[in-house]
């Protein structure tokens, strides 16, 4: 099953705050989970967002997807933890987590990663710094337990190794753009394509938020972060 956690997006893109107030984050956020939940309807396969956000359920029905309630809100390491003990309740042999904050991806490139899993094992999709998990793929659905954040690969794949079996690091470049700082908006707005997340940020950047002040805010939210 494709597991996509969805938090409150009321209260979405933090980290996009010094150069987005917040109803225009949430107008983001929303506009990315469209894009990845079009590009997942394109692929065969279950697909259930984790969440209690009231946006996601109706897109969720929009697509046919199912929905595993999220009732506490705390993370995406929480609610992937939950969904998990659903999807072994219900006797699923793998998960594929994918996140809302990938806009670029394509159902090619969910094929891709299921073609690379092993029959006992993960796959690891970085992103574009290697210092995030944009996607990973258990087989069984708990071989290891996930814990999502700005520094999530190395502990991802350090699980996976420890498990003994199989692990699959696949470099796919649309998955590794997820948008959480002004510098990732500007390379989403940059990036080939006319999705509608592409052209919102387009026109994020041309109403004033040039280049060099995306950059500024950027490295501001990074010291914040230290």
């Amino acid at each position: 099953m494709i597991l996509v956690p969805v938090k409150n997006s009321a209260n979405a893109k933090q980290r996009l705050s010094a150069a987005l107030d917040q109803p225009t984050r949430t107008e983001l956020a929303r506009t990315m989970l469209q894009d990845v939940l079009l590009a997942l309807a394109q692929f065969a396969h279950d697909v259930s967002l984790v969440t209690s956000d009231p946006f996601a359920i109706e897109l969720a029905g929009n697509h046919g997807f199912g929905v595993i309630r999220d009732h506490r809100n705390l993370s995406e390491t929480d609610a992937i933890g939950v969904a998990t003990q659903v999807c072994i309740s219900r006797c699923i042999e793998d998960t594929l987590v994918i996140p809302g904050d990938i806009p670029l991806i394509e159902a090619a490139d969910v094929q891709a990663i299921y073609e690379h899993a092993p029959e006992r094992g993960a796959v690891l999709v970085p992103s574009g710094d290697r210092r995030g998990t944009n996607a990973v793929l258990r087989r069984p659905a708990d071989l290891f337990p996930l814990r999502f954040g700005n520094d999530s690969f190395m502990p991802h794949l350090n699980a996976a190794v420890a498990t003994g079996a199989s692990c699959v690091v696949l470099a796919l470049p649309r998955i590794a753009l997820d948008v959480d700082t002004p510098e990732d908006l500007a390379q989403l707005a940059n990036s080939d394509g006319e999705r509608p997340s592409q052209l919102l940020a387009r026109r994020l950047v041309s109403s004033g938020w040039n280049s060099q002040r995306l950059a500024d805010n950027s490295q501001r939210s990074s010291l914040a972060e230290l």
